[in-house]
C-alpha cells in the first residue's frame, strides 16, 4: 500500500510558486489572501492600506517562498510575514506611541461577549490607542510572548506586559459603556 502524504498538492504548489510558477503563486493567493486580508487589517484601520499591506506582504511571500522550510504551517510562515509587513508600516508611518493613561478596571463586570457582534469587537480593538492595539494583537490574536513583542517594537518586556494589561481594562471600559449605550436605546 502506498502512503500518500497529506497536503501533497500544497507542498507541489509551494514547490512550483517557488520556480516562480504564476499560476501556482494564483492559486495560493487565492487560498490565503482572504485570511491573510483579517491579519492586516487587526493592524490598519483602513481597508484599503490593509489591502496594500496584504499586496506587499504577498509580494514578499512569493519573492522568498524557497526559504520556506516546511517546518511549521505554510500559513503560520505567511502569518508572521504579514505581521511583519504591518509592524514595519506602522513603525515608517509613526513610531510607536505608547501610552501611559491610567484606566479604570471594573473588577464586578460581568458582561458577556456572547451577545456581541464580530463588527463590535472590531470597532472597540480598532479605538483602542496604538501602543495597546498593537501589543494587544501581536500577544492576544497572534500568540506572540512578551519576549517577542518587545523585540518587534524595540520596547522592553515590562512595557509590553503593561500595554496589554491596560488595552484590556481600555476595552472592558469601553465594552461596558458601548453595551449601556445599546441597552439604553432599547
Amino acid at each position: 500500500m502506498k502512503i500518500i502524504r497529506l497536503h501533497n498538492q500544497q507542498a507541489t504548489l509551494i514547490k512550483k510558486a517557488s520556480q516562480q510558477n504564476r499560476e501556482a503563486q494564483q492559486q495560493l493567493f487565492e487560498q490565503y489572501s482572504p485570511k491573510m486580508l483579517g491579519v492586516c487589517r487587526q493592524y490598519v484601520k483602513d481597508m484599503h492600506h490593509a489591502e496594500d499591506l496584504m499586496l506587499q506582504g504577498f509580494l514578499k511571500v512569493f519573492t522568498n517562498v524557497q526559504k520556506f522550510k516546511s517546518e511549521g504551517s505554510f500559513e503560520g510562515w505567511i502569518r508572521r510575514i504579514m505581521v511583519n509587513t504591518c509592524l514595519s508600516y506602522l513603525r515608517k508611518k509613526n513610531p510607536v506611541q505608547l501610552s501611559d493613561e491610567d484606566y479604570v478596571f471594573n473588577d464586578s463586570a460581568t458582561e458577556s461577549l456572547e451577545n456581541t457582534s464580530v463588527e463590535d469587537i472590531q470597532k472597540l480593538i480598532d479605538k483602542l490607542p496604538e501602543g495597546y492595539k498593537l501589543v494587544f494583537n501581536l500577544y492576544a490574536i497572534e500568540g506572540f510572548k512578551h519576549a517577542e513583542i518587545a523585540e518587534k517594537l524595540q520596547i522592553s518586556e515590562s512595557t509590553s506586559k503593561s500595554q496589554l494589561f491596560k488595552a484590556r481594562k481600555w476595552l472592558q471600559t469601553n465594552y461596558i459603556k458601548m453595551n449601556s449605550i445599546h441597552n439604553a436605546d432599547k
